[in-house]
Order: C-alpha cells, then sequence, then structure tokens
C-alpha cells in the first residue's frame, strides 16, 4: 500500500507541477494585458527538451552529467515528505520539515558546482550568486521552522498538515514561507526566470550549459520544487483535514485545489507589481524573512 501511495503522489508532482508554473506565466500576462503562451505550454516545453540531444562542455567533468539527476531527485524526495493525498506522508519517518531544507539544499549544491565545473564564466558568476543568495535564505527559513515548531509541538510536515487554528503565528510564517518561495524559485523581486542578461541571471546561468534531457530534469526540479512550497504554505493558512466518507468529495476536492490557486494568484500578482531588485538589495528583502521568522517566534511562545 505504501508504495502505491508513493508512486500515485510521485506521479501526481509530475503531472501537475507543470500546470502550475505554466498558469503563473498566463495569469502575469493577463494582468499585463497580453496573450502570452498557453497554460500548457511548460509541458511542450519539457516534450520538447527530452526530444532534443545534449551538448557537453569538453571541460566538464562526472559532476556536470550527474547534477541534473541529483537536482530531480532531490526535488521527488522532497515532495514525498510533504502530505498531499494521506496524512502523514509516504516518507514521513524518513524526515522533517528541516530535512526537506537540506534535501533542496543537496540539489542546489550539486547544480551550483556543475555551473564551476564548465569553466563558464556565466556559470561561475551564477554559482556564486546563488550560493550568496542561499546563505540568506536558509537560517531565515530555519528561523521560521523554529516558529512552526513553537506553535505545534514538532518540525513535522504532518503536525500541521491536519486542521487547525488558524493564528497570527501560522500567518507570520505562512508570510515568510510565501517569501522564500519567490527566493527558491527564482521569480521577481529576487531574480527572473523570463531573461538572459548576464546582470540579472541567477538560476538561468547555472544552467545556461545544459540541453536535452538534462535541461527537462533541472526545469521539472524547479516545477516540483515550487509545488512543494506552495503545498506547505497552504497548509499553514488553509489547513484541509483528510477526506472522510461522510464528506462531500466535489467540495473537498475543490477546496484542496482553490487553495493552491489562491497562492498561484499572489505569486502572479507579485511578479507583476514589484520590480527585480538589484543583487545586494536582496540581502535586505531576506533579511525581512529573517525579521519576520524572529516575529513569528515570539507571537509563537506568547500563544497567539
Amino acid at each position: 500500500m505504501k508504495i502505491f501511495l508513493i508512486i500515485l503522489q510521485l506521479l501526481f508532482f509530475t503531472a501537475v507541477a507543470p500546470f502550475l508554473s505554466g498558469l503563473i506565466t498566463k495569469l502575469k500576462n493577463n494582468f499585463r494585458m497580453r496573450q502570452g503562451p498557453g497554460i500548457l505550454q511548460p509541458y511542450f516545453n519539457l516534450a520538447k527538451l527530452f526530444r532534443k540531444g545534449e551538448v557537453v562542455s569538453a571541460t566538464s567533468s562526472w559532476i556536470f552529467k550527474a547534477a541534473p539527476y541529483v537536482v530531480i531527485s532531490s526535488a521527488l524526495t522532497a515532495a514525498l515528505c510533504i502530505p498531499v493525498f494521506i496524512f502523514p506522508a509516504p516518507l514521513n519517518h524518513a524526515g522533517d520539515f528541516l530535512a526537506v531544507i537540506f534535501i533542496f539544499a543537496l540539489g542546489r549544491f550539486f547544480l551550483a558546482l556543475a555551473a564551476l565545473d564548465t569553466a563558464s564564466s556565466f556559470g561561475g558568476m551564477g554559482a556564486s550568486r546563488e550560493m550568496f543568495i542561499s546563505s540568506l535564505v536558509e537560517p531565515a527559513l530555519c528561523l521560521t521552522v523554529f516558529s512552526i515548531f513553537l506553535q505545534f509541538g514538532s518540525t513535522s510536515l504532518s503536525a500541521f498538515s491536519g486542521i487547525h487554528a488558524v493564528s497570527i503565528a501560522a500567518l507570520i510564517a505562512a508570510l515568510a514561507l510565501f517569501l522564500v518561495t519567490i527566493a527558491e524559485t527564482s521569480r521577481i523581486p529576487v531574480d527572473n526566470q523570463e531573461t538572459h542578461l548576464e546582470l540579472t541571471m541567477v538560476h538561468e546561468a547555472m544552467v545556461l550549459e545544459y540541453s536535452g534531457r538534462p535541461l527537462a530534469l533541472i526545469e521539472m526540479a524547479l516545477h516540483v520544487k515550487q509545488m512543494v512550497w506552495f503545498f506547505l504554505i497552504a497548509q499553514l493558512i488553509f489547513p484541509i483535514t483528510a477526506f472522510s466518507p461522510g464528506a462531500s468529495v466535489f467540495l473537498w476536492c475543490a477546496w484542496y485545489f482553490v487553495r493552491i490557486f489562491i497562492i498561484v494568484l499572489a505569486v502572479a500578482l507579485v511578479e507583476v507589481s514589484v520590480a527585480k531588485m538589484r543583487l545586494f538589495r536582496v540581502a535586505d528583502f531576506l533579511g525581512f524573512i529573517f525579521v519576520l521568522g524572529v516575529i513569528g517566534s515570539i507571537c509563537a511562545m506568547l500563544g497567539v
């Protein structure tokens, strides 16, 4: 039974994650009064990349070839650690919230190494910027997890995945996670996925040397990673219980996905409302997340 749930959750994330990215892009273009690509465009992009051949730099080593598989494996492993269909998660005993942070850090570390492995100036620039941002994101994220621990008494993801009262501490933690999601998924104002200008690239600079199937795996990992953060935010501010036989299937499923759509809409609104920050201004943005973590911890200790 557990193997079936693991396969089901993996299929769910790989099938739905690109749709959320396409939905964000579609909403952004609608807000800008533009036509833009369709919602299913990420699927077409992935299919095209899987069909294309791969070009490998002559200076690269096994790290460059292994990095895409480590990145996609880390994203899918983190996806199995969060409750989606049932409570607890399929890999509930394998790790908690802190484990998810370090699993994502493993993929980021290998991607940065791969960017340096090709001896590309753009890759090295992107890797250094990514490590600079992650060095500020992870302490703020750990402090946010600490505030969640103070409220729910555990860092287990299943501890706050059921129904619970939405407190001020939970709202502040959700806001901090929302800002972390923007930084972790390379979105405005921290990064811009839609540009290849050398002055603004962070994530795109690290993957410039990739093509074909490895690039498709990296793009899929980014979609899955984004979906993981969306579900964690949703469980904090839109708690939901596991489905019971007496409940309405339609209402349960509708609310299950409407709460994710609310977060998707918020991400699209942020991207069209603010401008891309300069790199050293990002430190102020991430410092604000750290302050939110401190405020959330204080609220959790006060019981509000």
